[in-house]
């Protein structure tokens, strides 16, 4: 604030009525911060003198769906590992929940890692585990709680996945679909503030791949987190995102609701969303 204009305003009631427009403008723009979960100002990423991405711009607002889609080599794997802090960016800056993850100590990154869940590709299940014990896995490693508390936590994860009572079972019993839902509540155990999905979809069926949909976009007003799904399903990208970004060659081409993606006249896009070659 300008002391020199306060000064002069001898009126008391004038000095209140700036100091409170100042209050005004900077809880605007403290509000509007908080609105960005995740956001990624001029990210670059290169690798043995090639940009994986480039010049990446994306905000990710609290509590949306964000839905990337993108040929094979396009960075759409390189984006999650970058949104949870496995990969430093060659520039640029990642920030996460306000916090800008790419000038932080690595112990205070696990912290925010702790706001995160991840649901993987194939699962990533743990073979000699119980559906229980994998389930449990975070919140063992990361939390003080009572056994009583994380079992009740399972339970409950378990069910809003729809498999209630499979704690004992193990994973080789399961199917692929099965998997993938003990894969999310696993994600969602900690009640992360965001998720990150790799191929959500990827090897089920029609039917199965409709279950995960439903439960991605259940699952996020269950616990009110923010998404970010990666996927070369189209049907499914459509059907639960909130917003589509479309990264090629590195670059989005494209960043709208599914509407508008859907009529976007770029033939990338369009060739894409299609099912053709670009």
């Amino acid at each position: 604030m300008n002391k020199e204009f306060i000064s002069k305003s001898e009126n008391s009631e004038d000095k209140k009525a700036v100091f409170k427009e100042f209050d005004a403008i900077n809880q605007e723009m403290v509000a509007k911060a908080k609105e960005d979960m995740v956001k990624l100002v001029d990210v670059s990423v290169e690798l043995d003198g090639r940009y994986i991405l480039k010049d990446i711009n994306l905000t990710v607002k609290r509590g949306e769906i964000l839905v990337i889609i993108g040929s094979s080599g396009s960075g759409k794997s390189t984006l999650l590992k970058l949104i949870i802090g496995l990969l430093k960016p060659t520039s640029g800056q990642i920030w996460i929940d306000g916090k800008n993850i790419t000038m932080i100590h690595e112990d205070d990154l696990n912290e925010i890692r702790l706001k995160m869940g991840m649901v993987f590709q194939y699962s990533a299940l743990f073979d000699s585990m119980s559906i229980g014990d994998n389930v449990a896995f975070g919140l063992k490693e990361h939390t003080d709680l009572d056994e009583s508390v994380i079992k009740e936590i399972v339970t409950e994860k378990l069910g809003l996945v729809d498999l209630k009572g499979i704690e004992d079972n193990m994973p080789n019993t399961l199917s692929g679909g099965m998997k993938k839902r003990v894969g999310l509540a696993r994600a969602i155990a900690i009640d992360p503030q965001i998720v990150l999905y790799d191929e959500p979809t990827s090897g089920l069926d029609p039917i199965n791949s409709k279950v995960i949909d439903e439960l991605i976009v259940s699952t996020k007003k269950a616990i009110q987190a923010t998404a970010v799904v990666v996927t070369h399903d189209i049907k499914s990208a459509f059907t639960i995102s909130d917003r589509i970004a479309m990264l090629h060659e590195g670059s989005f081409v494209i960043m709208g609701t599914p509407e508008e993606v859907k009529k976007s006249e770029n033939p990338v896009v369009k060739n894409f969303i299609n099912g053709f070659v670009t």
